[in-house]
Parts: C-alpha cells; structure tokens; sequence
C-alpha cells in the first residue's frame, strides 16, 4: 500500500488502520504519515489505542512526521504507555513537532524506568530549549548509565547557550 495521492485515499488508509491484520495497520500508519495530511491527525490520534505497540509505534512516527500540533495532547498521552518503545517513540515525535507545550510531561520522563526513554527525554529537552528543564537535567548526571549522563549533558549544555 503505497500513498501517491491519487491510488490510495486518505480514506481508505484511515479505514485500513482498523484492518484485523497488524502489518496493514502499521503499513497505513507510515502512510498517512507520508501523506503529511492534518486530515489524518484525527484517525491516527484514534488509533493510539491499538492493542499492538508496534502499530502504536508507527501512528506515533507519523503524528511526527506530520509535524502539527494537534497532535502534542496525544502524544503527551502516549508517554504513559506500558510498552517503552511508545513512550521513547512518542518523545521523538514530540521532537520532531518541537512544541513547547511537551516539556513539563518531557521532564517528567526523565524520571522513566527505561533507559532510552530517559535519553531521548533529555535530547529533545536541549533541542526545545527551554531553561525549565536545567535543575531537571542537572539531577541526570548521577545517573547509573553513562549514555544518560552524556545526553543530560549535552542537553544542558545547549540550554545555557
């Protein structure tokens, strides 16, 4: 299924979202995603309650890609998931939107039981830029794992430039 916009509707990769087969709701989801339409903002927000985290992963990746902030409350949302592959996805994709209205639930993952959750918190907490998120990182450098002091770091290191 691939979108060109005019072989496959938005419509139709909206209604394959709901397929019982979990390799066309992910295949629809990189497609909408593709497809940068804000239509498709709404379904895919609808869609992160997929049974499957590999299919929340690709709605999640595609609410990125579109790059609007419709979809900061959702992916906010998302930080909360069980599956740690979601929450660090999710933290991506609120990177990719660059929304200031994350960073107090960003901040908040930097506490996650998961180490890549923590990383990916800290790096896009230094690319928004925002001075809140400094005593935030400040208590990261005494983390167990290297990879997460240096992301701490380097994060509050671009938030003192």
């Amino acid at each position: 299924m691939e979108y060109n916009g005019s072989n496959v509707t938005t419509g139709k990769l909206v209604q394959a979202l709901r397929d019982p087969a979990i390799k066309k709701r992910r295949a629809a989801a990189v497609e909408l995603g593709k497809s940068g339409e804000t239509a498709a903002i709404a379904p895919l927000l609808e869609a992160l309650t997929d049974p499957s985290p590999a299919v929340r992963i690709e709605v999640i990746t595609a609410l990125g890609r579109i790059r609007d902030s419709g979809a900061v409350p959702g992916l906010i949302t998302a930080l909360d998931d069980t599956d740690p592959g979601v929450r660090a996805a999710s933290i991506a994709a609120l990177g990719m939107i660059k929304d200031r209205a994350a960073v107090d639930a960003l901040i908040g993952c930097l506490g996650d039981e998961d180490m890549t959750v923590r990383i990916g918190a800290a790096e896009v907490l230094g690319k928004l830029g925002d001075r809140r998120a400094l005593k935030h990182l400040g208590k990261l450098k005494s983390d167990p794992f290297s990879e997460v002091r240096e992301a701490a770091t380097i994060a509050h290191a671009k938030l003192h430039r």
